[in-house]
């Protein structure tokens, strides 16, 4: 189960609805059911001010489940969402250890 990092920005739309819908708990509720119908979970939860309206860090199966979830939202022209793939320390020294050949340009 890999962990990411998914942003959304709420379009006017989406914004009404937030407000029309119950708020942030309720949003919060349709999160986890939208995660949990792909066989993922919510660990966090934040509402933000700035470019983003809201920020999760989610559990999620595997990339294939991770991009569903972006076009759905997407989709719905709610809100625009932005997802990072989250790695832990362990994975980086993996990374790190590997060889990898490479030419940088003009080399």
């Amino acid at each position: 189960m890999g962990k990411y990092l998914i942003s959304a920005s709420y379009t006017v739309e989406g914004m009404k609805g937030l407000i029309k819908g119950g708020g942030g708990t309720a949003r919060k509720q349709a999160i986890e059911a939208l995660l949990k119908s792909v066989g993922g979970s919510l660990e966090s939860i934040y509402y933000a001010f700035g470019q983003e309206d809201v920020y999760l860090i989610a559990s999620v199966p595997d990339h294939v489940s991770a991009a569903a979830i972006a076009l759905t939202v997407n989709a719905s022209g709610a809100a625009s969402v932005k997802t990072t793939i989250l790695m832990t320390p362990e994975e980086v020294d993996q990374a790190a250890k590997k060889t990898v050949s490479y030419r940088a340009p003009g080399h």
